[in-house]
């Protein structure tokens, strides 16, 4: 059984670009983020400081006042919002089934059967190393 955490709403394709400025580059202003993201994807201010709301509603983000000015800064890890879109997903089409997941990436060739077998091989070896730690 899996350690189930709360759901937490997805990300956007927008919220996720203004994620990925926040982890790239620190603590930011709305401001900033709306100049820094200019080039991939232009918006006005109160769009940039609608989408942080929003990321820190779901609990992605938060912020600190700077006099007038919020600075807002990530909460999570990229890895842990991308480990959490793959459950979701797997929640979503697979029932559940992380094993149907892989093994659909497998024969969409997503994944190369050949990399599953050392990532295999890779999780035996942790396996036997718990094991010996343990004993």
């Amino acid at each position: 059984m899996r350690n189930v955490k709360p759901a937490r709403k997805a990300l956007s394709e927008l919220e996720h670009l203004v994620m990925q400025f926040l982890w790239a580059n620190g603590p930011s202003s709305a401001e900033h983020v709306r100049e820094g993201l200019d080039g991939r994807h232009p918006m006005k201010d109160a769009t940039a400081r609608t989408i942080l709301r929003r990321l820190e509603e779901k609990g992605y983000a938060s912020h600190r006042e700077e006099g007038r000015t919020y600075i807002y800064s990530g909460l999570e890890q990229p890895e842990n919002v991308a480990m959490r879109a793959i459950r979701q997903i797997a929640d979503r089409f697979w029932g559940g089934s992380v094993q149907a997941l892989v093994a659909g990436m497998v024969e969409q060739e997503v994944i190369d059967p050949r990399e599953l077998r050392e990532l295999a091989k890779k999780l035996e070896r942790q396996q036997e190393r718990k094991g010996k730690s343990n004993a």
